[in-house]
């Protein structure tokens, strides 16, 4: 199965094959700053799944929590996030779930950063919930 995300103008895309590693909702205050929404859908996907990136993108760098450096690529017409890069897995790729459209998108199966999460913001059904990583401690 192949996929493809684009950002809100068509110009910038990523097309992927098979199924996503995992699909994770954040609730960190950075991703909700990113999105402007009060969370994010992430899918990690393994770089091997890229069948290609087309259009131009600009990228914005922030640390995160942990001090690693996410490197984010945007559209420079629209300013949509689309993709970015793991750097505590290389071989991975994050893409904005929403950029696909696709309302049959598998579900997330995991919730991170719950200690920042809108109180009646309610979690994916069955996903494992975590307040901060799943390094910490879980979400009840």
């Amino acid at each position: 199965m192949e996929r493809t995300a684009l950002c809100c103008c068509g110009q910038l895309r990523i097309k992927v094959s098979g199924e996503p590693m995992r699909v994770v909702t954040c609730h960190c205050l950075q991703c909700q700053r990113r999105t402007g929404s009060v969370f994010s859908d992430n899918a990690y996907f393994d770089r091997k799944s890229i069948v290609a990136i087309e259009g131009k993108s600009h990228e914005f760098a922030r640390r995160t929590d942990r001090g690693s450096l996410l490197h984010f690529r945007f559209c420079p017409e629209c300013g949509s996030t689309l993709h970015w890069d793991v750097p505590s897995e290389p071989e991975t790729i994050g893409i904005a779930v929403g950029a696909f459209a696709d309302p049959g998108f598998p579900a997330p199966t995991r919730s991170v950063f719950g200690v920042t999460r809108h109180e009646w913001v309610i979690n994916p059904k069955g996903a494992e919930a975590f307040l901060a990583n799943p390094a910490g401690p879980r979400e009840d």
